[in-house]
């Protein structure tokens, strides 16, 4: 008689013997790197407050960037003319759109459905920084999508900054060549009222490397998701970020790294501080390293400095490991209030309590600023991280 072979399992549930719930056809994810993944707004299930992935969003502000029509035609930008970079709409259908990543959630996804050309930005060899200015995005409900590409064994500076009134939902790739030095910054330093749901995927190739930062100080409700791919070998992630939340404010981070190649190295390292009644932080990050990532080498970690009561911080690390052949991995989370010695030490030198406190916060928070290279925008955070620490005087 003969004998029949059946199909190995080629997802985690079916290899772990996971079935369908008694109360409903739903099985959990069992890894990151397996959850959905469409342009298609209409593919994710209706997004309700129970979801891993909104239970700590405030969606009832944010419901019509997530289902509503959404204009995505091209907008207002400022630019300077820089060697060696590249600045151009293009349009949807063009073969780079998705080459970095595709959603794996609902408003990502009607950003991406609605879009009609996208922001291409690319730089070759050693060019001068570039910063692509967004100041008059206007405040109807608004899809976007950008590009950036490093070209193979370049190196430069990205800077997109963020400012003015919006309603946004919008996709950012980053593309990274091999041998590529990429440094971009994200700068979310919009109006009080603005609302700005993004999703960024990056992809890194052989021996590249990607310095991500997040800079949110503006906004009402402001979410950024960062992905990192070290897709190729020797590849390199620094995901960094920093953010100032105000009285009924809502800055939210959830950031993913997925080691998919042999000796890879990323670090994450997002600090914030909370200051006023409502103020409101998340931070989840989860590191995946996956069955071809040996030698990986990775840490996040998150700190959060609460200034005044009323607020809550979310932060939230989580690190998945599928080889046992790594070099290290590790994640922290601390979130807290000032050290009493710190200010009692400032003090004894005759420094008055408050200027005391704003040292104390502004030393925390300059440590992800200082990693922008450039120092004109180094210069002009430190003044609004001032401005905001005279706030929470």
């Amino acid at each position: 008689m003969a004998v029949g072979t059946e199909a190995a399992p080629d997802t985690t549930a079916q290899r772990l013997g996971i079935v369908a719930h008694s109360d409903g056809p739903f099985v959990p994810v069992q890894t990151r790197s397996e959850r959905p993944k469409s342009t298609l707004h209409d593919d994710f299930a209706a997004v309700e407050a129970w979801q891993t992935e909104w239970k700590l969003t405030p969606i009832d502000r944010i419901r019509d960037l997530i289902d509503g029509p959404l204009d995505g035609s091209p907008y207002p930008i400022q630019y300077p003319d820089v060697a060696h970079t590249t600045v151009e709409w293009i349009d949807r259908t063009d073969a780079r759109i998705g080459s970095a990543g595709i959603p794996e959630e609902r408003a990502a996804a009607n950003g991406w459905s609605s879009f009609e050309k996208a922001l291409r930005i690319a730089i070759e060899g050693e060019p001068e920084s570039l910063t692509v200015t967004r100041a008059a995005m206007g405040s109807a409900a608004r899809a976007a999508h950008v590009l950036v590409e490093a070209a193979p064994q370049s190196k430069g500076l990205v800077i997109l900054d963020s400012r003015g009134s919006a309603a946004l939902t919008e996709n950012v790739e980053i593309v990274v060549g091999e041998g590529a030095h990429l440094t971009v910054v994200s700068l979310q330093e919009w109006d009080d009222d603005a609302r700005h749901l993004a999703s960024h995927f990056a992809s890194i190739g052989k021996d590249g490397k990607l310095t991500h930062i997040v800079v949110s100080l503006g906004g009402s409700i402001v979410r950024v998701n960062p992905s990192a791919h070290l897709a190729g070998e020797g590849s390199d992630a620094e995901l960094l970020g920093v953010y100032f939340a105000d009285a009924g404010q809502h800055l939210e981070q959830r950031v993913y790294v997925h080691h998919d190649a042999p000796h890879t190295r990323s670090r994450v390292t997002y600090k914030g501080a909370l200051n006023g009644e409502g103020a409101r932080t998340v931070w989840v990050g989860d590191v995946l390293i996956g069955p071809r990532a040996v030698g990986t080498d990775t840490y996040e970690q998150n700190r959060n400095l609460v200034l005044s009561e009323g607020t809550r911080a979310d932060s939230i690390p989580n690190l998945e490991i599928q080889t046992g052949d790594i070099v290290g991995a590790g994640h922290a989370s601390a979130t807290g209030r000032f050290d009493d010695e710190h200010l009692f030490y400032l003090q004894s030198r005759g420094i008055p309590e408050a200027e005391a406190r704003r040292l104390v916060v502004l030393g925390f928070l300059i440590e992800v600023v200082q990693r922008i290279p450039e120092p004109v925008l180094q210069a002009r955070l430190v003044s609004a991280l001032v401005a905001e620490l005279e706030g929470a005087a």
